[in-house]
């Protein structure tokens, strides 16, 4: 029986490898595994690096299913969750509307100060909190003159979403080649003390010109469609129609890999973004 994990059907054969793995040198720590395992299972990315994030996720997983068993992380905190500092301490109110803002700068996520800024964001304003976004991925701080306004993450898309894959009219073996071509808004926040009419738009239509290009540079290929999982009641989603976005319907709450059985998390609404209007023609193929 295979277990499907970050969109990969592992087999029995598969699994019994990662064990051998792990037996075979009892001081391996996880992240040389999660990399020995990419490279025993041929698993790459399309530009030919190895998946081992979306291993390393798989493969935690396995560990919490029973399935193997990892070594120990190292340095382990007693408190795995991200620590808050006075780096994320609320600001002044900030209450413009974005067009009088100025120019918005955006910073991609790329140093140790940034990713610690983000992460602390995140777990304390955004009511999903901070969790390490699976596979490839960009993160964005956004400033109005030098003050934080907003966070971003795009990450994996998921798996299976019976609306979008109706949508975009993919066999199943289309989807397995071309969902890399699909780029999930895992997080978007706007800061709560910053109160600016029609900036959650603005964000999102800066977000779609900017994204392609550092995808590229990042990734080595250009994304083709954005999505996002909009929880309802909790939002409406207008900021995603007001920016031309498109709702497609809703999750049956199975969670982003599409696993079989009850509902497990809370009904979200579809939304899709096209970053190219040949979008169905090239997922496709």
């Amino acid at each position: 029986m295979s277990h499907r994990y970050c969109g990969r059907d592992f087999q029995p054969e598969e699994i019994a490898l990662i064990r051998a793995l792990i037996a075979e040198d009892p001081t391996r720590r996880r992240a040389a595994l999660s990399r020995l395992t990419c490279q025993a299972l041929a698993w790459h990315t399309v530009n030919g690096g190895l998946k081992d994030m979306s291993a390393r996720v798989a493969m935690l997983r396995m560990h919490n299913d029973g399935l193997i068993t990892l070594p120990p992380p190292r340095n382990r905190r007693p408190d795995a969750r991200v620590r808050l500092s006075a780096l994320s301490d609320p600001q002044p109110r900030l209450e413009r509307p974005a067009s009088a803002l100025g120019p918005l700068t955006w910073s991609r996520v790329q140093h140790k100060a940034q990713s610690r800024l983000w992460n602390e964001l995140i777990e304390r304003y955004h009511y999903l909190g901070h969790t390490l976004l699976p596979g490839a991925q960009l993160r964005y701080l956004v400033y109005a003159a030098e003050q934080p306004v907003a966070a971003l993450g795009f990450g994996a898309a998921a798996w299976m979403c019976a609306p979008r894959d109706r949508d975009i009219g993919w066999s199943h073996a289309q989807r397995e080649r071309h969902l890399h071509l699909v780029v999930n808004n895992a997080r978007f926040l706007i800061l709560p003390w910053v109160h600016s009419k029609n900036l959650a738009s603005m964000l999102l239509a800066q977000a779609a010109r900017i994204l392609p290009e550092d995808w590229l540079a990042v990734y080595g290929y250009r994304p083709l469609l954005l999505e996002t999982f909009v929880e309802t009641p909790r939002f409406r989603g207008t900021c995603y129609k007001a920016a031309n976005w498109t709702c497609l319907g809703q999750t049956k709450g199975r969670g982003k890999l599409g696993q079989a059985g009850k509902q497990s998390e809370p009904i979200k609404d579809i939304w899709i973004y096209p970053l190219d209007r040949r979008f169905r023609e090239v997922l496709t193929r």
